[in-house]
């Protein structure tokens, strides 16, 4: 399977089972913010450490689902249909798939998640910028993510997901970032569904 960082930085995210930690007012003021997003879609721009972006489309439906859908031409996707995230490459036809259930991906993908166990806030010189860390120190080799919202009077709790930087254990660095958010707007579970190249040999 050809390298891409993304997928293996949401493989890390999805594999950090929960720990726990006291949670901060700012925590909790996350925590109600992703409790009133049931549905986001957006565009997503994904840089990885030696620079190269490529650019796609980003649907969210919880509990459970999410979509990233890469720019034409991009053969890979990554898909979670409520239980398990997919990675589909389709220039070798090769799947591989990881569970989503007791994990941080949570945090974005189950309204009932409790995230200070998992969270903390990171100090931030921009007055306007919110950042929350995920990972667990007791296993480094599953990497670490900071998601970063806006602070927004429009949004949710005050606040609006800007994207988020991810760090595997090789401190390989990918970042997502977000626009065009479209919150609580209808997203179809046909959304989430994909080809198995594997069986049809087709594009999801």
């Amino acid at each position: 399977m050809k390298t891409i960082l993304l997928p293996s930085a949401l493989a890390a995210f999805l594999a950090a089972p929960a720990i726990a930690a006291p949670a901060s007012a700012e925590l909790q003021q996350v925590q109600r913010h992703l409790a009133a997003v049931d549905t986001m879609t957006a565009t997503f721009s994904q840089t990885d450490r030696a620079g190269k972006v490529l650019t796609g489309t980003l649907s969210l439906k919880k509990p459970g689902k999410v979509r990233f859908q890469y720019e034409k031409g991009v053969p890979y996707l990554a898909v979670a249909d409520g239980k398990s995230l997919f990675f589909i490459d389709y220039s070798v036809r090769q799947v591989s798939r990881w569970p989503i259930g007791n994990s941080p991906l949570a945090v974005l993908l189950d309204p009932k998640r409790d995230i200070s166990g998992i969270a903390k806030v990171q100090p931030s010189p921009n007055p306007g910028i919110l950042s929350v860390e995920a990972h667990d120190p007791k296993h480094p080799e599953y990497g670490r993510i900071t998601l970063i919202f806006a602070r927004n009077a429009a949004g949710p709790a005050g606040l609006m997901l800007q994207g988020w930087v991810a760090l595997d254990s090789q401190n390989n660095r990918t970042t997502i970032r977000l626009s065009n958010q479209k919150l609580n707007v209808p997203v179809s579970d046909g959304t989430f569904r994909w080809n198995d190249p594997r069986r049809q040999g087709g594009r999801g």
